[in-house]
């Protein structure tokens, strides 16, 4: 399956009040520092990657209930995903909503939602902590879809995303520990939360080059 994304790979990494930023409301120099960390946040992301990993779905005592095998590439601006049951079998998915009854969905594994044109500081969570880490908040809009995203101040790598419906978050994506993969450092376990549904789904990035 093919379509057009960004890759899983950026440091420390969806889904709350909604706030809304017209362009001629924003004073200029605001939005370009907000341009410019939405861009820190990008360069992180490597332009042409393959990334094999794992997905388990694990309910709220920790047991498995689904894993499955997957392969990310990246290459030209084209990325595409092949998803494997435990035979090594290809499995076949939508690309819309949650794969295959886990909590990861199309943008949780390419980022996409980094490239929305359309964006603004959430200022009543401005300087949030994420791991200790003194964050900007970010709201990033397409359409219907709306996902908040702390990145560090310092760095500029996103720390959390959270996908909204309204005014109330529904989906949390966030990195629990981070890898050196030759030269390049990367997050190798993310949890995704569908938030109240008493399960988890942990994906973890096996290799990646």
């Amino acid at each position: 399956m093919k379509m057009t994304g960004i890759c899983l790979a950026a440091a420390l990494a969806l889904f709350g009040r909604q706030a809304v930023f017209a362009a001629d409301a924003t004073p200029a120099g605001e939005k370009a520092e907000e341009r410019s960390l939405v861009e820190s946040c990008r360069a992180m992301v490597p332009a042409d990657v393959e990334i094999e990993g794992r997905i388990i779905l694990r309910n709220r005592r920790g047991i498995v209930q689904k894993e499955y095998g997957y392969t990310l590439r990246r290459q030209g601006g084209e990325t595409s995903l092949v998803v494997r049951d435990k035979n090594g079998a290809e499995v076949p998915f939508e690309a819309k909503g949650r794969l295959l009854g886990t909590d990861v969905t199309w943008s949780d594994l390419t980022l996409d939602y980094l490239w929305w044109d359309d964006f603004g500081y959430d200022k009543e969570r401005e300087s949030e902590t994420v791991h200790g880490q003194v964050c900007s908040v970010i709201l990033m809009r397409k359409g219907e879809r709306t996902v908040r995203v702390w990145a560090d101040r310092k760095t500029g790598a996103m720390m959390q995303a959270e996908e909204l419906e309204g005014e109330k978050p529904v989906r949390r994506l966030w990195g629990t520990r981070i890898k050196k993969f030759g030269e390049r450092w990367a997050p190798n376990v993310l949890e995704v939360e569908t938030i109240g549904s008493g399960h988890r789904t942990k994906v973890i990035v096996e290799d990646l080059k």
